[in-house]
């Protein structure tokens, strides 16, 4: 079970130091000013309401001297280097060197719903024929979706293990089962530290209280790795069983019961 609790909480940790979002296109050269529902993304949190189309507006400035051709744009949204929504318009245009163009989109977004909930990082992509991406342009929505959504179904996974992992380790500290070694007794508590900094990154985000961006979701996450590693360290040496005392008596018993 604690080699379960581990993978499972190592798992989630690998996602987020390993995963990494698709590199943009060499030829990448647009500049995009995005609004969503008339209301401008950049610096700002939008809300995104799964039951209600909205409006995409997308202007795009190429100021290279190669006109470049855009075959579809892309909304996506990631946390812990996941994507957990992503929609795919196709949308063929092209921007003229050294011209601007705007297009409006409407987006049908019903799936969210059972898809994200609470704050993420979400980018508008325009991408070429090789899905290569021309143009980026960020913001942080507010996703008005389920709590049984993909992305809460994840946080109460990584919760649950969390809870395993941590009463695995106390089980065996209140048994005097941990390592001898305070290194070893340190990574006992390790996956359980990963996770508590895993779970507190998601629930932040459900709660709308801070967005799950690289800034916030590495410190948080490591942070409590190290104090988890520091509590196990810091342990007690585990104390002798009862296994260990009567062999060291049985002997002397014996010695007394041959006089």
């Amino acid at each position: 079970m604690g080699r379960f609790i581990a993978a499972g909480v190592a798992l989630g940790l690998g996602v987020l130091l390993l995963g990494a979002p698709p590199a943009a296109a060499a030829g990448g050269g647009l500049e995009l000013a995005v609004t969503l529902d008339d209301r401008p993304i950049t610096n700002a949190t939008v809300t995104v309401d799964p039951a209600k189309q909205i409006e995409l507006t997308v202007t795009a400035t190429n100021s290279g001297g190669t006109a470049l051709k855009v075959r579809s744009v892309r909304v996506s949204g990631v946390a812990l280097a996941l994507t957990f929504f992503a929609y795919d318009t196709t949308a063929p245009f092209e921007v003229p060197a050294h011209s601007r163009i705007t297009r409006t989109f409407v987006l049908d977004m019903a799936d969210l719903d059972g898809q994200a909930i609470g704050l993420l990082p979400t980018s508008v992509e325009l991408l070429d024929a090789q899905r290569g991406t021309l143009g980026e342009a960020t913001t942080v929505a507010d996703i008005r979706g389920s709590f049984w959504s993909v992305y809460g179904a994840f946080g109460l996974a990584m919760l649950v293990l969390t809870v395993l992992a941590w009463l695995t380790a106390l089980l065996a500290l209140a048994r005097h089962r941990l390592p001898p070694n305070r290194w070893r007794r340190g990574l006992r508590f390790l996956p359980a530290g990963f996770g508590t900094g895993l779970v507190a990154v998601v629930s932040l985000s459900v709660l709308r209280l801070v967005p799950p961006e690289p800034a916030v979701e590495i410190p948080v996450v490591l942070g409590a790795a190290v104090i988890a590693f520091l509590l196990g360290y810091l342990t007690p040496h585990p104390a002798p069983g009862p296994a260990d005392d009567e062999t060291v008596r049985f002997p002397d018993a014996t010695k007394e019961f041959n006089r």
